[in-house]
């Protein structure tokens, strides 16, 4: 199967569940079979030190947990509940190239119409390859044997004329734990792997967008790699994103509600903290201007 990359306007490796309506030509398929069709994106990585962060995603199933097909069978079982094959083949991806809303469909299929509230990802050959060409072999916690599983909360139904959308954001900046001094890339000894995903159903959720500038006397000018923080009321962090090069970011699968946002940058006064609405299905625009840090005489 040929794998296709494009744009989706945000952030974040991310899995993308659509579940689309059928064509009416599919007769009595129409009520029991729902297409999915799955594609990869991931949450930027904040260590410029960092060239490629890699992995081969090899298989991917989802648990059907109630069907409108009471004699659809799975692949395997779990809890007396059927597994569904979504992909089986090896795909290798460097996760830094999935940012800012560049996405990797890994599949396009018909499954049973029915509830799915677990997927379990199957990844082998992690490494990290550090700016100064060094390469690191990471060890797979259970995702090559058991597969990484994520539990959909709420659950995810597919239905025949229905849509359906859910977002798996693998988060690599919490997934790769660098090991050693991290202020310079000689200092790093070693990364530990613990994949960290979220789940969000793309029904109930929204994008947040904008741009990261500051001034140049009366110009503004774009900066790369400033950091956006999301984080909820109590001020308790949610997820970040990062701005490319042309101060551009996008963070997608915010669950709808109000959260509080800055941005940040080495060298730079951290922006105000605003509160933003996210809209389910739409993208709230958030621009951020940082000034520069003043530097006194004699430091």
């Amino acid at each position: 199967m040929r794998t296709k990359v494009f744009l989706y306007a945000m952030s974040i490796l991310s899995l993308v569940f659509v579940a689309c309506s059928n064509d009416a030509n599919n007769g009595a398929n129409a009520d029991t079979m729902g297409r999915l069709t799955l594609q990869l994106t991931d949450a930027p990585f904040p260590f410029d030190m960092v060239a490629e962060a890699n992995v081969t995603v090899f298989k991917i199933d989802a648990r059907l947990a109630s069907s409108e097909d009471e004699d659809v069978e799975g692949d395997s079982e779990e809890d007396g509940y059927p597994f569904v094959t979504l992909m089986e083949e090896e795909i290798p991806v460097n996760l830094l190239d999935l940012t800012n809303g560049v996405t990797e469909e890994l599949a396009d299929l018909e499954v049973p119409a029915g509830t799915y509230d677990l997927i379990r990802v199957y990844v082998k050959g992690v490494n990290v390859v550090l700016t100064d060409d060094r390469t690191f072999d990471l060890k797979v916690p259970s995702g090559e044997q058991t597969g990484i599983k994520i539990f959909i909360d709420p659950a995810l139904t597919v239905a025949g004329g229905l849509s359906s959308d859910l977002l798996l954001d693998f988060d690599v900046s919490r997934s790769f734990v660098a090991k050693g001094n991290t202020k310079s890339v000689d200092g790093i000894n070693g990364f530990n792997f613990k994949p960290v995903i979220k789940v969000s159903n793309l029904s109930t959720a929204g994008t947040l967008s904008g741009t990261v500038t500051t001034m140049d006397g009366e110009t503004l000018v774009a900066l790369e790699n400033a950091q956006i923080s999301v984080m909820d009321l109590d001020e308790e962090p949610i997820t970040s994103g990062a701005s490319d090069v042309d101060g551009a970011y996008a963070i997608m699968g915010l669950e709808a509600g109000t959260y509080k946002v800055f941005s940040s940058m080495n060298g730079f006064v951290n922006s105000d903290t605003v509160e933003v609405e996210i809209v389910a299905a739409n993208k709230t625009i958030q621009d951020f201007v940082l000034e520069a840090e003043v530097v006194e005489a004699g430091n």
